[in-house]
């Protein structure tokens, strides 16, 4: 199932097509398309060009994939962990010269999308949650205090919206919407 923004509003393809899945196919991704997702982020925009993102990813019952799991809060984890790929997404904080980079979250925003609109190209939907436990994370991550983690990523080919227990199975199947640009979009400051 491929929930499409609409068609009339003059979107290009892959940002039609990019939505939150929550059902994930069984299929394992690909060395290669795990390669191009990266390759993706890696050819984002960036203050200074300092590439703060940093991903640790791992693969359905390899590496650190529970750990991953693990961290999630539990409405997400009973979806999640049917993906066949969990991502950890870091923003380093500060850039090279030691200074703090205000930057770092925009940058890595801008890096996931580009991950996900490949994602998109290659027929692969990914979520991105800030439903986790932060606290738990710092201790089960291990990171320095250089990094903030930014959130999780569920990656996989679409699966069946019957799959799911609800609520989830409503969100699958229930249309996009999005607030109209003259909500968000102004003129002057005083619109805001």
């Amino acid at each position: 199932m491929i929930k499409q923004a609409p068609s009339d509003i003059g979107l290009h393809e892959l940002l039609q097509k990019r939505w939150s899945i929550r059902s994930f196919d069984q299929r394992n991704l690909s060395f290669q398309d795990i390669e191009k997702l990266f390759q993706a982020a890696a050819w984002s925009s960036s203050s200074m060009n300092e590439q703060p993102w940093r991903f640790v990813y791992a693969e359905r019952g390899k590496g650190h994939y529970d750990d991953i799991l693990s961290v999630l809060m539990p409405g997400n984890a009973l979806w999640a962990c049917n993906a066949p790929l969990l991502i950890a997404v870091f923003a380093k904080k500060y850039f090279s010269d030691g200074t703090t980079n205000l930057h770092a979250w925009h940058d890595v925003g801008a890096a996931c999308m580009s991950l996900l609109l490949q994602g998109v190209s290659l027929g692969i939907y990914g979520h991105q949650m800030g439903g986790f436990d932060r606290e738990k994370a710092k201790l089960v991550f291990g990171n320095s205090d250089d990094y903030d983690i930014v959130s999780i990523m569920a990656l996989g080919y679409p699966g069946e919206a019957d799959a799911l227990e609800e609520p989830f199975k409503t969100r699958e199947t229930t249309p996009r919407v999005r607030r109209t640009p003259e909500l968000f979009a102004f003129t002057s400051f005083e619109q805001l």
